[in-house]
C-alpha cells in the first residue's frame, strides 16, 4: 500500500547538504536542484541571521552578538529564545530533515556556517583576490577579472537598512577598490593600457582621494602617450587633495607630472612653447631656492651669467605673450 510518503526522498542526519549562495545582488541559495530566494527563508529575521553568518563564513558568531546586530538597543525581553526559534525556522528551510547536522551548526554560545558545506560568492571574491596578490601578473590578471565579475552587483542587495549590512558593504567596498587598483596596475604591466585606465577610473569613482588609484591612472596615461590627458588628471588629483585633505600629491605623482610636462613641451604649437618656458622658469627657481642665501650673496658680487639672464627673459616673454593672447580671445 502507498501512503504518498517516500522515505528515500527525505534528508537524513547522514545526508550531506551543500549550499551555493549568492550575496551579490539579490540573495539566492541553491541546494541541489532547489533554489531559494530571500522571501523563502522564514521571514526577515531568519534571513538576516543567515546573511550575518554568510558574511562571517566559517567564523562562529555568538548569540549575544546576533541579538545585538538584529535588534540593537531594542532587543525584546525574550530575545534569546526568539533568536533560537528563528534559527530553527532557518534550518528547516536550508537543511530540511537534517536538524543540526547540516551547514548551519551550533557552536558554544553561538552559530556558524560550515565553510566546507557552503560556497559564497563573497568568500570566493576574497579568495581570488588573495591568490592574485601572491602570484605573478600573467596568472593574477585572470583571477582578478573573475573576482571583479563576481562582485558586479551590490553586496546584500536585499538589506538596505540594518547597520551591520552597511558595515559589511563598507568593508567590501574597500576590498573592491583595492582589487580594481591592483587589476589596473597588473594590466599596465601586461601592456593592456586601455584596461588599466578603465579599472583605475572605476576605483576613483568609489574613492576620489585614493592616491594609488590616481597613480595608476596617470602612469597609464603617460605610458600610452596621452600626455595632455595625464596633466589634466594630475590637475584634478592635486585639486581634490588640496580641497579635501589640504595636501599635495606625493613624490611619485609629482615626478610623473614633471615627465609629462617635459614630454608635452617637446611638441609643436603655443602650448609646447609655454610649457618649455615654464619648465625653464621652474628649474631656475628650484636652483635658486636650493642655493639659498649663499647663492644670493654670490650673485650680488658676481652677476648672473648673461646667457642665463637671456634664457629667463625669453621664457618670461613667451609666457607673457601667451597670457595676453589668451586674455584677448576671452
Amino acid at each position: 500500500m502507498t501512503t504518498g510518503f517516500d522515505i528515500r526522498k527525505q534528508p537524513t542526519a547522514t545526508t550531506v547538504i551543500h549550499l551555493n549562495v549568492h550575496v551579490f545582488g539579490n540573495l539566492s541559495v541553491r541546494r541541489g536542484p532547489v533554489v531559494l530566494h530571500a522571501h523563502q527563508l522564514g521571514g526577515p529575521k531568519p534571513r538576516q541571521i543567515f546573511e550575518i553568518l554568510l558574511v562571517h563564513l566559517g567564523l562562529p558568531v555568538s548569540k549575544d552578538r546576533l541579538i545585538e546586530m538584529l535588534w540593537g538597543a531594542n532587543a525584546p525581553v525574550e530575545a534569546l529564545p526568539t533568536l533560537e526559534s528563528y534559527v530553527s525556522v532557518l534550518r528547516r528551510h536550508l537543511q530540511p530533515g537534517a536538524g543540526k547536522f547540516g551547514p548551519l551548526k551550533t557552536t558554544t554560545g553561538g552559530y556558524v556556517l560550515d565553510r566546507d558545506l557552503v560556497d559564497v560568492d563573497l568568500d570566493q571574491f576574497d579568495v581570488l583576490l588573495q591568490r592574485a596578490q601572491r602570484t605573478e601578473p600573467t596568472l593574477a590578471y585572470p583571477l582578478l577579472l573573475r573576482a571583479l565579475n563576481l562582485a558586479d552587483a551590490p553586496l546584500l542587495g536585499d538589506e538596505l537598512i540594518p547597520a551591520w549590512a552597511s558595515e559589511a558593504r563598507n568593508l567590501h567596498a574597500a576590498r573592491l577598490t583595492s582589487a580594481r587598483i591592483l587589476t589596473s596596475e597588473i594590466a599596465a604591466v601586461l601592456h593592456r593600457i586601455d584596461d588599466a585606465l578603465v579599472f583605475a577610473n572605476l576605483a576613483l569613482i568609489d574613492e576620489p582621494l585614493n592616491e594609488r588609484a590616481w597613480t595608476a591612472l596617470i602612469l597609464g596615461l603617460e605610458t600610452s602617450g596621452r600626455h595632455a590627458e595625464g596633466l589634466q588628471a594630475y590637475h584634478r588629483c592635486r585639486r581634490a587633495m588640496q580641497d579635501e585633505l589640504g595636501c599635495a600629491p606625493g613624490p611619485i605623482l609629482r615626478a610623473a607630472q614633471l615627465r609629462l610636462l617635459h614630454a608635452t613641451a617637446d611638441g609643436d604649437g603655443d602650448l609646447a612653447d609655454v610649457l618649455s618656458a615654464l619648465i625653464t622658469l621652474h628649474d631656475q627657481l628650484r636652483v635658486s631656492s636650493a642655493s639659498g642665501s649663499a647663492l644670493r650673496r654670490a650673485t650680488t658680487n658676481h652677476p648672473r651669467p648673461e646667457p642665463v639672464e637671456d634664457s629667463l627673459q625669453e621664457a618670461t616673454d613667451v609666457v607673457t605673450s601667451f597670457l595676453r593672447r589668451a586674455v584677448a580671445r576671452a
